[in-house]
């Protein structure tokens, strides 16, 4: 999201795992039939992640907080996420993938129960903690296990449907939870109980899919992920890392305030409308990591944040102007600079450094890009409860806007392996 994280090389060779993959130490299910579990449990665990984004106007109402708490709601979940890959990315690698995926399917569950709690903001900050940790332990096992499972020469697939599944689940839970809120009773209810559900039936499927690791003789550590930036791959890492920054605080921003620009501004109050406009940004930000594949990391890298800079442009002037339609088309745009960008950007990254030391960058490269989710959804509802959402939403676009614009102009002068 590191000898760690298998997947941040999904172009590596297959070496031990082929053979681990045919001699495994477990039965069970294999090949194709596990690859489609293990992304159906990824996209049910992504799901939970972006699941109470449309509710927030509820719980607004219910606890009676404002959008500067809906942010720091919001932060918490990039707290769990990098909390889990610094200090448990590598576990799977240890222990085994299934040692590690049941685990984060357990806390997901615990997640959303804990969105169960009634009338409690402490709930709402643990759940989000919780949901991170699932996400960020997941993300890089489930990952990792695909490419494991990958058929010899088909790891680079695997690896982005593993990437496509990310986005979609993500986009999925807003539209899920929207919807039961919108057309069904209970709805700070319903929606975590049938996350809780759909986790239950994927967790039955991955604990039926054998382990495609060896680990006989492995040492279990939980000393934390290193990080660092080795000088041969600093001018590629400071220019994907820029553009990551800037299409991380794209997702952060648009996920954590398009439901209260919607609510407060449009006055749209229709929550499945508002799922579907996140879906929007993660829809074509999967669409976008699709398109980067089929092009070299330099051209897909610098689209990307053209793509960018027009797409938070246009979603600025759609909060200036209070229009729906526009803010599609720049969450569109946007999203598809954001896919593009973050792929190509790992993979730059990852080209560029030394196989010994590429744990540690794409480690460091993860951490940049939570806290991109974070720390700018924070400084917007500080801005916004000062000037007022319309006018910090529109200075904050300007602002990644002109992120992504320095993010290309320094890639332009790096050269990529």
């Amino acid at each position: 999201m590191n000898s760690g994280n298998n997947f941040l090389r999904p172009t590596r060779r297959r070496s031990a795992i082929s053979t681990t993959s045919e001699t495994g130490t477990r039965r069970g299910l294999r090949g194709p039939a596990a690859a489609v579990v293990v992304a159906l449990a990824f996209l049910v665990t992504m799901l939970g992640a972006t699941l109470p984004t449309p509710l927030y106007p509820l719980y607004e109402r219910e606890l009676g907080f404002g959008q500067i708490v809906v942010t720091l709601i919001f932060a918490a979940y990039a707290v769990g996420v990098a909390a889990a890959l610094i200090f448990f990315g590598r576990l799977s690698d240890q222990l085994g993938r299934r040692a590690v995926l049941l685990p984060g399917l357990a806390l997901a569950a615990v997640s959303s129960a804990v969105f169960l709690v009634p009338d409690s903001l402490t709930a709402l900050f643990v759940g989000r903690v919780l949901s991170g940790l699932s996400a960020g332990i997941f993300t890089a096992t489930a990952t990792a296990t695909l490419v494991d499972l990958a058929p010899e020469g088909r790891q680079a697939r695997y690896s982005l449907v593993a990437a496509c599944v990310n986005m979609l689940g993500l986009g999925l839970g807003p539209v899920l939870a929207g919807a039961l809120a919108q057309f069904a009773p209970l709805p700070l209810f319903l929606p975590y109980a049938v996350h809780i559900v759909l986790v239950l039936l994927v967790a039955i499927g991955a604990y039926l899919v054998a382990e495609p690791l060896d680990t006989t003789g492995r040492s279990v550590s939980f000393a934390p992920q290193k990080l660092g930036v080795p000088a041969e791959v600093r001018g590629v890492f400071v220019g994907a890392a820029i553009a990551g920054f800037a299409g991380f605080a794209v997702l952060g921003l648009f996920t954590a305030v398009s439901p209260a620009f919607l609510t407060q501004v449009l006055r749209i109050e229709n929550h499945f409308v508002s799922g579907l406009v996140v879906f929007t940004l993660l829809g074509f930000s999967t669409l976008g990591q699709i398109a980067s594949s089929r092009l070299a990391l330099r051209p897909a890298l610098l689209t990307g944040c053209v793509g960018l800079v027009i797409g938070i442009l246009v979603v600025g002037l759609s909060v200036a102007v209070a229009s729906l339609w526009v803010l599609l088309a720049g969450a569109a745009v946007a999203g598809v600079g954001q896919g593009m960008s973050f792929r190509a950007g790992l993979g730059a990254v990852n080209a560029g450094s030394p196989p010994e030391r590429r744990s540690e960058v794409a480690s460091s490269f993860f951490l940049v890009l939570y806290v991109a989710i974070s720390l700018p959804v924070i400084g917007e509802g500080i801005l916004s409860s000062a000037i007022g959402l319309v006018t910090a939403a529109v200075v904050f676009s300007v602002v990644v806007a002109v992120l992504a614009a320095i993010a290309f102009v320094s890639l332009l002068r790096v050269r990529m392996s």
